[in-house]
């Protein structure tokens, strides 16, 4: 390339000078000057993928011991696919640096397999977690266990997603939770700051509701905390104050924990009050029960012999009335 680009150099310069060292000289400067935009064009792409990295991290493990009699080479090979697919997709428009990606885990059991059509019957236990600011310590962002997690896969499909045409389940299924896990983790970084991404998993939903093998946990009403009731209360204007819950929770509550723990859990505290109310305002809505649930055990120690005892009673009576199936925990913080 370098060679053809010294001999046009020098073709373009004989048409205006006689002199030999000004031809070479010319010629070289041409060169140059033109590698230089050949290595930019080349680098520009590099560049754009190191701003725009992946937004997730994401752990896959697919668990087929129930299945017996089955070349395991299929369940390999989907593990795989779903790490690739997951892993190496640009989400959303938004630039996020390789520290900054979103860890998460994807654990799949199947149920039932049927190799003759590859429709698989499975559950899906996702996770999410974020670190917080100035620790070691890694906090949970969402967890749920999908157990309609049913879909098609034979051994060397290629994985393929547009949220505007949905016509398999395996990967309408992945793409829910993806937006739905950078939608959450944007919430707990900037007020409402998750809405654009969190609408796209609305829309999965809403695209998603002919397809069969994945069916209940896209339809309203057939279970109170499916794949719809999730991003459907998540997006309602009742619940507004959930979604800024998340901020004030993490953001100016856990993340300010390492630098004085005081200031942090009294904003964790005043962060509750708007629990409470997206819970007046919405009722039946499952969402303050499922954070309770994956929050449990640091909320019990952010808490227990550290708080006033009006703080200690007003949370306990707040938590019971959300979930009164963890009172055995919840108790522990009047201590």
């Amino acid at each position: 390339m370098r060679g053809v680009i010294v001999y046009l150099g020098t073709l373009l310069v004989n048409s205006f000078t006689k002199n030999s060292f000004t031809k070479i000289m010319f010629a070289r400067l041409i060169s140059k000057t033109v590698m230089r935009k050949w290595l930019l064009l080349l680098l520009l792409p590099l560049m754009s993928i190191s701003l725009c990295a992946q937004e997730l991290d994401a752990k896959v493990t697919v668990n087929a011991q129930k299945i017996e009699g089955t070349n395991t080479a299929v369940f390999e090979a989907l593990q795989e696919s779903l790490k690739e697919f997951i892993n190496t997709r640009q989400w959303t428009n938004l630039q996020f640096r390789p520290n900054e990606r979103i860890t998460c885990s994807f654990s799949i059991t199947i149920e039932k397999y049927d190799d003759a059509t590859g429709d698989a019957t499975a559950s899906l236990m996702v996770q999410s977690s974020r670190p917080v600011y100035n620790s070691a310590y890694t906090t949970t962002v969402f967890s749920t266990n999908d157990p309609n997690f049913s879909f098609n896969y034979r051994e060397f499909d290629q994985l393929e997603f547009n949220a505007d045409v949905i016509d398999k389940d395996l990967t309408a299924l992945i793409a829910y939770y993806a937006y739905l896990i950078i939608g959450m983790d944007l919430d707990t970084m900037a007020p409402l700051g998750g809405t654009d991404v969190l609408e796209t998993a609305k829309t999965i939903v809403t695209n998603s509701q002919s397809l069969l093998l994945s069916a209940k946990g896209w339809k309203a009403f057939d279970d109170e905390k499916n794949r719809f009731a999730i991003i459907n209360d998540y997006l309602d204007n009742g619940m507004e104050d959930y979604r800024k819950f998340q901020y004030k929770y993490y953001r100016e509550g856990l993340d300010i924990m390492a630098e004085n723990a005081d200031r942090g859990r009294a904003a964790i505290t005043e962060a509750f009050d708007l629990l409470k109310t997206a819970r007046e305002n919405k009722p039946m809505s499952r969402l303050p029960e499922l954070f309770t649930e994956y929050k449990r055990d640091e909320i019990v120690n952010i808490y227990v012999g550290k708080a006033t005892a009006k703080e200690k009673e007003e949370l306990y009576e707040l938590l019971s009335r959300i979930n009164a199936s963890q009172n055995t925990y919840w108790r522990k913080i009047q201590k």
